[in-house]
């Protein structure tokens, strides 16, 4: 996939999480929360700071991130559905 997010963007591919709870129950398709947890497919290059130096940011292509329920913006790829969203939205990384 030939795509490079702009600035403070990154690009984000969503995890699924078990089809089970913790007790055994099967949860359906219907019933599910679309997950806040992804891994980073690729980052931008940074924003600026008011000398025009660019600031590198904190996360890196691999890394398992947790994010806001209504963060970013839903993309399709190469039939692929992604997340676009700036760094700001990311909560976390998952070590």
């Amino acid at each position: 996939m030939a795509f490079t997010p702009l600035h403070d963007r990154v690009l984000v591919r969503r995890v699924e999480s078990d089809e089970k709870t913790k007790g055994g129950l099967i949860i359906p398709d219907t019933a599910k929360e679309k997950p806040a947890e992804g891994e980073v497919v690729s980052v931008g290059a940074g924003t600026r700071d008011d000398d025009g130096d660019r600031i590198a940011l904190d996360v890196k292509a691999g890394d398992r991130i947790l994010f806001g329920k209504w963060s970013g913006t839903e993309i399709t790829l190469d039939g692929e559905e992604l997340l676009i969203m700036k760094e700001s939205d990311i909560l976390g990384i998952i070590s």
